[in-house]
């Protein structure tokens, strides 16, 4: 029979254990993945205890108590704390999301946390999202028209609007594309769920005069048809908005605009 093992170096060992040494009444165990690229060490779980009253209600609460209080090289993004930015994106509990909007209390007695799955990691929790960023930027999001800007701001009708709904509150958190089965095994070919949410979201905006020239970049073997609507990416995201439906209408489009041809 085949076996299938990792590299030596990529097997995740057991780290260090942080004991708590207060009177606490609610301890929590904390297992996070450790790995820091400079020492050429293999990865580790460190396992922390914590005192859940003192740490704080949600999960990004707990990671800032711990590099306050027990271990300042635990490294880890954040910046809002209100779920807008999406930079504390990460996978806890075996779920891909946000660190600032996730509860203790909804986790258990002890707490998984490792960065977003398939993904190179820089250091600890952070993620290189180097090539993600550069699939967003192939969608070319932002207004294409061939005439002058006009002097004042282009109108939408409120019906016109609406069409944008679900599309452009995408915060880029990468959490739906790192959980797509399809995208961990061609990332380099496609473009991924959050991509494609962003380029529907110009495709359903009546004000870009682009729509063709959008669609033929998409109907590629590769960037859009490798979703088979396993539908991760929808249950994934942390604001509950359906990058599976927009790609879906993507592939409406491309098939209406080859009929019309």
């Amino acid at each position: 029979m085949a076996q299938f093992r990792l590299p030596v170096g990529s097997r995740i060992g057991e780290g260090r254990y942080f004991n708590y040494d207060g009177d606490g009444t609610n301890i929590r165990r904390v297992q996070i993945y450790r790995w820091n690229q400079e020492n050429e060490s293999k990865p580790q779980i460190d396992t922390f205890e914590i005192d859940g009253e003192m740490a704080g209600p949600m999960v990004l609460d707990v990671l800032i108590k711990i590099k306050d209080s027990i271990d300042a090289t635990l490294t880890f993004r954040r910046s809002c704390r209100e779920g807008i930015c999406g930079s504390c994106a990460m996978n806890i509990d075996g779920v891909n999301t946000l660190a600032c909007t996730t509860p203790v209390a909804d986790l258990p007695d002890t707490i998984k946390i490792y960065p977003l799955p398939h993904l190179p990691v820089i250091k600890d929790l952070v993620p290189d999202l180097g090539q993600f960023y550069k699939q967003y930027a192939m969608v070319e999001p932002w207004l294409k028209k061939s005439e002058e800007a006009p002097g004042k701001e282009r109108l939408q009708s409120p019906a016109a609007r609406a069409e944008l709904d679900g599309s452009d509150e995408c915060i880029l958190c990468a959490c739906c594309s790192t959980s797509c089965p399809s995208y961990w095994w061609n990332s380099d070919t496609y473009l991924g769920p959050a991509a494609l949410l962003q380029s529907y979201r110009w495709l359903a905006d009546n004000r870009d005069g682009a729509r063709m020239e959008r669609l033929e970049q998409l109907d590629d073997a590769f960037a859009l048809y490798r979703c088979h609507t396993i539908m991760n990416c929808t249950s994934a995201c942390p604001k509950g908005l359906n990058p599976a439906r927009a790609i879906s209408k993507i592939k409406k489009m491309l098939i209406s605009r080859k009929k019309d041809n």
